[in-house]
C-alpha cells in the first residue's frame, strides 16, 4: 500500500474509533440533577382523594435533600405519609446518608429513621438502636430521581436494590414498556412509560416520565389483583434555582 494512503487509512480508522468511544461516553454520561418541586393529585376509581408532592433541593455542591409527602382519604379511611432523604452524588452514583419515614392515619402509625455509615465499616443504623449490614443499597425513595437520569441516558432496563420503609432489603426491576402522550391536570405531555416489578408481589405498577420536564415522574398508577389501588397525576412542576 502506498505510504500516503496507508497513513490516511490509519487516520480514518483512528477517527472512527475515537468517535465510537466518544459516542459511548456521551451515552453513558448521566445528566446533572435539577432541583424541582412537583405536585400531584391522587385518584382512586376516578375520584380525587388527595394530593402528593415530590421536592428535590440542593444543599451544597454535591449534597441534596429529597422529600415526598402524600395526604389521601376516602370515606372513613385516611393515609398521610412523609419521607425525607439526605444524599450525595459521587462518581455519578447517589449515595444515601439519612432517611426518615412516617405514616399516620387509619391503622397503626409508623416511623423509621435510617443512617447510612461508611466508616469504619459499612452499616445502616436503624432508629439509632440497632444496625445491619449495608451493601450499597439505596434508601426507599432515591430511585425516584435516579431513574429519570437513566432514562435520559437511554437506559431501558434497570434494577434497584434498596432498603424499604420497614428497613427490609427489596428490589425493583424497572423496564421501559412504551411511549405515550398523556393529558394530565398539568397539561399534555409526551412520556416514557415503565413497569415497576416487585419481588413476589401481585401488584402491578406503572410510571410515566416526561422528557420535557427533565424526565421526572408525571404519573404513577398501581393495581392489585386487577383492582386499581391508586393513580397520581402531575398538576404542577416548578424548577428550583
Amino acid at each position: 500500500m502506498n505510504p500516503l494512503k496507508s497513513f490516511q487509512h490509519a487516520i480514518v480508522c483512528s477517527t472512527v474509533i475515537v468517535s465510537m468511544f466518544l459516542a459511548g461516553f456521551v451515552f453513558a454520561t448521566l445528566p446533572q440533577l435539577v432541583p424541582f418541586k412537583a405536585e400531584y393529585i391522587a385518584y382512586k376509581w376516578g375520584d380525587d382523594i388527595g394530593k402528593a408532592e415530590l421536592k428535590l433541593e440542593k444543599l451544597s455542591k454535591n449534597q441534596y435533600s429529597l422529600t415526598y409527602s402524600s395526604d389521601v382519604s376516602k370515606f372513613f379511611l385516611s393515609d398521610k405519609r412523609y419521607e425525607h432523604s439526605i444524599f450525595t452524588v459521587r462518581n455519578n452514583h447517589l449515595v444515601p446518608h439519612q432517611y426518615y419515614f412516617s405514616r399516620t392515619g387509619t391503622g397503626a402509625d409508623k416511623k423509621l429513621k435510617l443512617k447510612f455509615v461508611e466508616k469504619p465499616e459499612r452499616q445502616i443504623l436503624v432508629n439509632e438502636s440497632t444496625s445491619q449490614d449495608w451493601h450499597k443499597e439505596l434508601d426507599n425513595q432515591l430511585y425516584r430521581i435516579d431513574l429519570p437520569r437513566q432514562l435520559a441516558a437511554g437506559k431501558e432496563s434497570l434494577s434497584y436494590d434498596f432498603i424499604n420503609y420497614r428497613a427490609e432489603i427489596r428490589n425493583y426491576q424497572i423496564d421501559v414498556v412504551d411511549k405515550e402522550t398523556l393529558v394530565l391536570p398539568y397539561g399534555k405531555l409526551d412520556t416514557i412509560k415503565v413497569q415497576i416489578i416487585r419481588q413476589s408481589s401481585s401488584r402491578e405498577t406503572y410510571a410515566w416520565f416526561a422528557p420535557a420536564l427533565d424526565y421526572n415522574l408525571v404519573r404513577l398508577q398501581q393495581f392489585k389483583d386487577n383492582d386499581e389501588q391508586g393513580d397520581i397525576k402531575l398538576v404542577s412542576y416548578t424548577p428550583i434555582n
